[in-house]
């Protein structure tokens, strides 16, 4: 049985230094062409910084790898899940954005008080929770969950490009490039294609060859 859609829930607003465990929830893939969108959730320790977190949008590569390895080594814990690309047809890029984003939050091995997510919308959450504007770079909790789940949904794209070479995934991470609708029209849709997305329909109402 698939997954119903979360809405987006008004929820109390709260101050960001609230007593308690802090949540920061932030995701990567909601523009791209393929692929599952990805959610990670962090709860960092004040005990012991992390140095250079950002929005994962404003570093590099090889920052982002190295930080990956550093959160993952001192945060108290976090969480990457994803929405699957036949959710994301079945329910919308939103609503599966937000399905990643709950699963993260409940894959946390410790609750949070609180949850700070990056953007203007929230998941259906049994924790009180607050949307921040550009959370990922006023936050550093949702810096570094940005940072994981980019680098997550990269390492998936990189993984991808080696069994479907002529779609460029490892250089253009899925997103709708010149090189990447050439490839679709070229070779028609891989099954990691978001059907529901119009360029890849368009695509795909024109010439309906799928790649295997």
């Amino acid at each position: 049985m698939r997954s119903k859609a979360f809405l987006h829930a008004e929820q109390p607003s709260l101050p960001w230094d609230a007593p308690g465990l802090l949540a920061g929830v932030d995701e990567a893939g909601r523009g791209p062409l393929a692929g599952p969108v990805v959610a990670a959730a962090v709860i960092l320790d004040d005990q012991n910084p992390i140095k250079g977190l950002a929005d994962s949008k404003k570093l590099t590569a090889r920052q982002r790898e190295r930080l990956y390895d550093e959160i993952r080594a001192k945060a108290l814990c976090c969480s990457v899940a994803e929405a699957s690309v036949e959710e994301i047809d079945q329910i919308n890029i939103l609503q599966a954005t937000m399905l990643a984003m709950r699963r993260a939050v409940e894959g946390l091995r410790l609750k949070p008080n609180k949850v700070l997510v990056d953007g203007n919308r929230l998941p259906v959450l049994d924790i009180l929770a607050e949307a921040i504007v550009q959370g990922d770079s006023k936050v550093q909790a949702i810096s570094a969950a940005s940072i994981l789940a980019k680098v997550h949904r990269d390492r998936w794209c990189e993984t991808i490009d080696r069994d479907f070479p002529q779609y460029g995934f490892a250089s253009h991470k899925g997103y709708g490039t010149a090189e990447h609708m050439q490839a679709l029209k070229t070779f028609g849709a891989t099954p990691w294609h978001r059907q529901s997305f119009a360029p890849v329909a368009a695509v795909l109402s024109a010439s309906p060859r799928n790649a295997t």
